[in-house]
């Protein structure tokens, strides 16, 4: 089949760990090692990714120096794309390799196309980069011009905050989709893709956040896959989380995971935006929108675990 492979967090780095380069390969290489089990049997496969430790990472390099000028959010975006799309190039070729299977892994740096218009531009929510003090926080706003809000707890607790907004199209769909029929396994699309504007025929980058999620449904439907794997650290969706009734489910229709959607059972920091993708996924087309846990992505392909959203 072929499969569009949403790789959560977890995957690039956990939440003990500083984020050093020795650690991000060796979960890189642990993450590749179960999406090459996927080609070994036969799937095509294109890869998206999480980059929100790394662009605040790089964030905060920013804050710290004046001798550097500072590159705008979208830049960082594509920094990010760049850096780790060669990581999982390199080390999903050094896996395929090594088992036999001659398949090219290639990175493609990613725009994904928004709407000005969307309601998060005169609203911005997503918090990004340090966590700084009341009078450091209206200094950066009063310096730079960012929207800053109080967020967090302590002696820190505000931080910039920007637009949210909903994926529109993805720009390079039709190079993912040459690229997957030439045989090759695409990196595309990492960290929600660089959000761009149209304006008069043209692109251009603006500051902001896209769900990388959603962002990966949009992915799955410019490139017709079959299924949409979302793989995080979780082995299902719950509902009734944190409560008594908490339980696990294994197959819901659209229509249900709509309904659930509307009570509220998923927040939408985290599992909100997951179960929103695979409906949009298969209600575009579909097979089924999978949410599982990266270590048993094969068992849920199968059906074994995870959770899947199916039409109906």
């Amino acid at each position: 089949m072929k499969l569009v492979v949403a790789l959560g967090g977890n995957a690039l780095l956990r939440p003990e760990q500083r984020g050093t380069y020795e650690e991000v390969v060796e979960n890189v290489r642990e993450a590749c090692r179960q999406v090459g089990k996927l080609v070994s049997m036969g799937h095509q496969l294109v890869l998206t990714h999480g980059n929100g430790p790394q662009v605040g990472n790089i964030a905060l390099q920013q804050a710290s120096t004046s001798e550097v000028p500072e590159n705008p959010l979208h830049v960082l975006g594509a920094m990010t794309q760049g850096e780790i799309g060669y990581l999982v190039q390199r080390e999903l070729g050094n896996f395929l390799r090594h088992a036999g299977i001659a398949k090219p892994v290639v990175s493609l740096v990613t725009q994904v196309q928004v709407s000005e218009d969307d309601p998060s531009f005169s609203s911005p929510t997503k918090p990004i980069g340090p966590f700084y003090n009341e009078s450091d926080s209206k200094k950066v706003h009063d310096e730079k011009g960012f929207v800053m809000k109080k967020v967090g707890r302590g002696a820190r607790p505000y931080r910039r905050v920007v637009p949210s907004p909903e994926p529109v199209r993805i720009v390079e769909s039709e190079a993912v989709a040459a690229m997957i029929r030439s045989g090759a396994i695409v990196v595309a699309g990492g960290g929600g893709g660089i959000p761009v504007v149209a304006k008069d025929g043209k692109y251009e980058g603006i500051d902001a956040v896209i769900d990388k999620d959603l962002a990966a449904e949009k992915l799955a439907e410019g490139v017709g896959a079959e299924v949409l794997l979302i793989l995080t650290n979780v082995d299902s969706v719950k509902v009734g989380y944190g409560t008594p009734q908490e339980k696990s489910l294994d197959r819901i229709t659209v229509a249900k995971a709509k309904s659930l959607l509307a009570q509220g059972q998923f927040p939408l920091g985290s599992m909100g935006p997951k179960v929103t993708a695979c409906v949009r996924f298969v209600e575009h087309g579909g097979r089924m929108g999978v949410v599982a846990s990266l270590e048993k992505a094969i068992d849920a392909l199968n059906g074994a675990t995870g959770t899947r959203v199916v039409p109906g």
